[in-house]
């Protein structure tokens, strides 16, 4: 079984022991990781403004060189904490695909790819670790692009990995939630921030027929 990984950027400390566990278990991993936190923090020091719409981060040219540097720091760190397997990879030059989102500068809306640098990795027994920059460059949701290369990849499970025990919705743990609601949810305000294209991604992975997982949370078709 293949299983995908998304990593945030706040919660790559547990990369290390969900990869093993995963592989205990005989699964293929293969990683996506974000570097949310880090982007803004550097954005910010460099004075440039940090804007999201729908929690998508805006990205002029500068903000992007931001982003490939932060995305390559993040990477590195990955693969140190993973392990001789881990083996690095820039979505943008192993040719993940996205379209332009309009009004967002250079960001785009991952479509689903396989990649044979991916292939490659999985079948020599590695775990590929890929940050979310698409052809153009693009800067890709990490979550969205964590889903589309599962599709791609024809993964059976996607599990993201986060800084928080999974999804609150009042106040309390969902233990699941069914992606139409998940949807209806977010287009009714419910949530904001990181958690709306986390939730999004996962009830699309769902509803193509991957066991999706935001921490203790389920998100079912």
């Amino acid at each position: 079984m293949t299983v995908v990984l998304k990593v945030g950027g706040a919660s790559t400390n547990g990369a290390k022991a969900a990869v093993a566990e995963l592989r205990a278990l005989g699964h293929s991993v293969c990683v996506v990781h974000g570097a949310g936190p880090q982007i803004s923090e550097e954005m910010k020091r460099r004075g440039l403004e940090v804007r999201f719409v729908g929690g998508l981060r805006v990205t002029t040219a500068d903000g992007l060189e931001v982003v490939r540097e932060s995305f390559e720091a993040v990477n590195a760190g990955l693969c140190a904490e993973i392990g001789p397997d881990a083996l690095g990879l820039a979505g943008d030059e192993i040719g993940l695909e996205a379209e332009l989102i309009p009004g967002l500068g250079l960001v785009g809306h991952p479509v689903p790819t396989r990649p044979a640098a991916v292939e490659q990795a999985l079948a020599a027994g590695r775990v590929p670790v890929i940050s979310p920059l698409a052809r153009g460059p693009l800067n890709v949701n990490a979550d969205e692009a964590a889903t589309a290369l599962a599709v791609g990849l024809g993964a059976q499970r996607i599990l993201f990995l986060t800084d928080v025990p999974g999804v609150f919705h009042e106040g309390r743990l969902l233990q699941s939630i069914p992606a139409a609601r998940a949807v209806q949810l977010v287009g009714q305000g419910s949530f904001d921030g990181g958690i709306v294209p986390k939730l999004l991604a996962a009830a699309h992975a769902a509803r193509s027929g991957l066991v999706a997982e935001i921490g203790a949370t389920a998100v079912v078709a």
